[in-house]
């Protein structure tokens, strides 16, 4: 959806501390902070905005330094964005929302009189095209659409902060991307480039553009046709280990453990592959392979978790995803293949040479 209540609903989510670029579109950057929100605030993981995401955020808001009158007509508008964004319904107990705001006007207009705002954390627009690839960025331009490239090289796994500016880390994720693609590595964002972006970012969405591979009603997954032997050896190995509870730092001390971390589950699956010669904790996988998403294998790792993306099917640790079968606390296959960006962590995706 768009328009202004989403607009709205970007820029609070910014004030609180979710960097979210405010262009009015609800896309992938914006779900996924509404998701990483939802987690970190104890809320139900739906990704859509309904009434008990609006009170929360306001509270937050309330608590979190902003200017005190911006956040008294964000309540309002906020309201709007999530019935409009969300599906929930906002309007529910109307009279109870609208006795809320009333008293948060009241508390608001005598607290302006002793303190005073903290600068606001959104950057003032500067201009610059409303959509990614409408004109050529380089460094030193800044604008809405430079805002989009930083969300969307974060999301393709070059992790890049969403300031709207085009500076020396942006310009260094995009070398990035562009050398990981087999594209000219000179920091220039053309049409071509921008495209070549959405289409990796839009890709995490349904698996890569390569066959999915099949969770059986067992728990296991089949590779699909055609899959390189590789992916069919990580997925046989994986296969072997989802009847294993978790256990922290299980699958670092020997191969065959009985119980494994996300690390020791993900080092495992990546060793019958012959990829690993010993397990790895998640930062030392944060430097696994080449750069970005794979087109048959992703690993994405931070220095908290990390899994594995295998033929569009994520191999966790993590009960996010899908229905978890077998049942039990260890590694599984879920359907999802990024249902876990959903915790918030600040991962690093990597992909081994050639899948």
């Amino acid at each position: 959806m768009s328009g202004h209540d989403v607009k709205t609903l970007q820029r609070d989510l910014t004030r609180a501390g979710f960097a979210t670029p405010a262009g009015g579109e609800f896309g992938p950057i914006t779900k996924a902070n509404v998701r990483r929100f939802e987690r970190k605030h104890h809320l139900k993981i739906t990704g859509t905005v309904g009434s008990a995401f609006v009170r929360e955020l306001n509270v937050v808001l309330s608590g979190a330094g902003v200017k005190t009158a911006t956040t008294t007509t964000t309540t309002t508008t906020s309201a709007s964005a999530a019935h409009a964004a969300g599906g929930g319904s906002s309007l529910s107990g109307g009279a109870a929302a609208s006795s809320r705001k009333k008293k948060t006007a009241r508390k608001t207009t005598k607290s302006t009189k002793t303190t005073r705002s903290a600068p606001s954390l959104l950057v003032k627009p500067t201009g610059g095209s409303r959509h990614l690839g409408q004109r050529v960025l380089h460094m030193g331009m800044s604008g809405h659409d430079v805002r989009v490239l930083q969300g969307y090289l974060t999301l393709a796994g070059f992790p890049t902060d969403v300031d709207g500016s085009f500076g020396a880390a942006t310009k260094q994720s995009v070398l990035a991307f562009q050398s990981a693609h087999a594209m000219t590595a000179n920091g220039i964002v053309s049409f071509a480039i921008a495209q070549a972006l959405r289409a990796v970012v839009a890709a995490q969405d349904t698996g890569g553009p390569v066959g999915k591979a099949q969770i059986n009603a067992d728990g296991t997954a089949t590779a699909p046709a055609g899959a390189p032997a590789a992916v069919q050896a990580v997925i046989a190995a994986a296969n072997k280990i989802i009847d294993k509870p978790y256990i922290y730092a299980g699958g670092h001390g020997r191969w065959n453990d009985s119980g494994y971390d996300c690390s020791g589950a993900v080092s495992f699956a990546l060793h019958g592959a012959g990829m690993l010669s010993s397990p790895e904790d998640s930062t030392e996988l944060e430097s696994f392979g080449s750069p970005g998403q794979g087109q048959w294998i992703s690993i994405y790792a931070d220095a908290q978790h990390t899994f594995i993306v295998v033929a569009g099917i994520a191999f966790d640790t993590a009960d996010f995803g899908g229905p978890n079968i077998p049942s039990g606390s260890g590694p599984r296959w879920r359907s999802n293949a990024t249902g876990n960006l959903a915790d918030g962590g600040n991962y690093v995706v990597r992909h081994p040479a050639k899948l």
